[in-house]
């Protein structure tokens, strides 16, 4: 059996609202609560790992506490204290997990970093946060060391696969360091998580969380796998740990409720590759951000034998009809799609097992969470009207602040709302409709126009992989709807196709959203969480 979710089973989401109580203790460690409470001796499963040859290990919480102990004895020995940031420039691997429940129970503030990342982006993480100590590999390690004379503050550099220029061998450094730690009292709001921003526009931006966001994002976590969790539940996501979907959408939040986790990185997502991947596991639960359910869906066929999933969350852009349509025929189940962003993540949500989900929709409030449509000036606005999505504080899922930036903290709350950035409406029922970001909606005719329901539409004719759409300059129309499209195997860009495609979202959606110029790429340019960089496409010459 896995520990009980916060919501209660057996309830309504009008009863789920409306008798949630958030119960935040005033001492609050995630690295106890997601690793050591569950070492009991008994050899609870905490972590598949298989790596990309497909050698599998398996690693008990009572692995995963011992390791993690032996760790923070290493870094406190090394210096480390309360407070300092520590680096984690890894993919999906078991030493990942570790030095997040390492740093956690030393009190000290977890830095994940995406491994694709160039050394100028890297340069600027590790300056900005000030990173003292860093685990890596030896891809990394070689990163680091280009730069390295750029980085006063850090000290210590540590690979995981072997010893690197400038930096140990983790294995050996940790020979002779017990297996016996106290974690630090940390609270329940002492800082424990930078995680950097997409930086898709300006740069990017450290949401520095506390200790209390784990308990935050539970909530949603169980709404968007269905009443997580569950007898038997296994979950997996393509999604790199560096970044708050994969850490704290699936990692800590199934450690913590003692759901065994899978890890597996693709280092360039193969759809074929993750269908066999979850068959051979049996994995019951699965987030998968809509560029990989796309890529799923588009290498056709049916339900695949031995498929056995039980829920499958997506977030990161919006969801149309055809792929929830999908997602039940082939998949088995009704994909629920959620809503939030690295400073104040997981708010929204759909959830099949308590409400029908609405296409279109990113879902309902989750319980305990504010979430309202307001103007530039923070009052809330009635049903039916666009505005700005905004979540009420406190919440303890909110980010602590920007690391060294409090103007820019500042700037992202009006009152007592914090202002996502995103567009939307909310609906009958209290269904969020996301319209887009800021920057996003297009002002045509005198009609503001999101592009999320014209790339659903674009998706479901056949020819379309992957749309994208944004407003480019007209001087009738102010802005015009053009779309970017990267086609299907066995179709070829034309006249013909073009004038096929502008009918099927004029008769579909509205004569004012048809797409009236279409440009066909290889490939869009995306972020490496897999949002599509819509600046980019604006920016490309004709």
């Amino acid at each position: 059996m896995q520990g009980d979710g916060i919501l209660a089973k057996g309830k309504s989401y009008d009863e789920l609202v409306a008798s949630f109580v958030w119960q935040v203790p005033a001492a609050f460690n995630m690295g106890v609560a997601c690793c050591d409470r569950w070492a009991d001796g008994s050899g609870r499963p905490a972590l598949i790992f298989e790596t990309a040859a497909g050698a599998i290990t398996r690693y008990s919480f009572d692995d995963l506490t011992h390791w993690s102990n032996a760790v923070a004895n290493l870094w406190r020995s090394r210096g480390l204290s309360i407070g300092d940031r520590v680096g984690i420039l890894l993919p999906q691997l078991p030493e990942t997990a570790v030095a997040h429940l390492a740093a956690y129970k030393s009190g000290a503030v977890a830095v994940p970093l995406f491994c694709l990342f160039g050394i100028e982006a890297l340069q600027y993480r590790l300056a900005d946060a000030g990173i003292r100590l860093l685990v890596t590999d030896c891809a990394g390690a070689a990163k680091i060391a280009q730069i390295r004379d750029q980085l006063p503050d850090l000290v210590t550099v540590f690979s995981v696969d072997g010893e690197a220029p400038g930096a140990e061998y983790f294995s050996a450094a940790l020979t002779g360091h017990s297996q016996a730690f106290t974690p630090v009292a940390t609270a329940a709001e002492d800082p424990a998580l930078i995680i950097y921003t997409s930086g898709t526009t300006g740069k990017p931006k450290g949401a520095l969380h506390a200790q209390r966001t784990l308990l935050g994002h539970l909530p949603c976590v169980e709404t968007s796998h269905d009443l997580f969790p569950m007898p038997g539940d296994l979950i997996w996501t393509p999604a790199d740990w560096a970044w708050i979907g994969g850490l704290m959408d699936v990692l800590m939040p199934a450690l913590y409720h003692g759901v065994p986790v899978l890890a597996r990185r693709f280092e360039k997502f193969e759809p074929e590759a993750a269908f066999d991947l979850m068959i051979r596991h049996g994995v019951r639960n699965v987030f998968l951000p809509p560029t990989a359910l796309k890529l799923l869906r588009g290498v056709g066929g049916g339900r695949r034998p031995g498929l056995n999933l039980r829920s499958v969350a997506s977030g990161g852009e919006s969801l149309g009809a055809e792929l929830l349509e999908w997602g039940r025929e082939v998949l088995g189940v009704t994909i629920n799609e959620f809503y939030g962003q690295t400073e104040c993540n997981l708010v929204v949500s759909s959830c099949s097992a308590l409400y029908p989900v609405r296409p279109g929709a990113i879902g309902r409030p989750v319980p305990g969470h504010r979430v309202e449509i307001v103007d530039d000036g923070g009052t809330p606005l009635p049903y039916g009207t666009p505005g700005n999505i905004a979540i009420k504080a406190p919440d303890p899922v909110m980010f602590l602040g920007y690391w060294n930036k409090a103007q820019a903290t500042r700037d992202k709350f009006v009152g007592d709302y914090l202002l996502t950035g995103d567009q939307g409406v909310c609906e009958d029922g209290g269904y969020i409709r996301f319209v887009g970001r800021d920057d996003d909606v297009i002002t045509s005719g005198g009609y503001r126009i999101g592009p999320g329901p014209i790339e659903d539409c674009l998706l479901s004719h056949p020819a379309v992989r992957v749309a994208a759409v944004v407003g480019v300059p007209d001087p009738e129309r102010t802005e015009i709807v053009k779309a970017f499209l990267v086609l299907n195997d066995g179709y070829i860009a034309s006249p013909k196709l073009t004038r096929e495609l502008q009918d099927h979202v004029r008769h579909r959606l509205a004569a004012h959203e048809y797409p009236r110029a279409i440009r066909y790429l290889e490939s869009l340019p995306m972020t490496t969480t897999g949002k599509i960089i819509r600046r980019e496409l604006r920016a490309l010459p004709e």
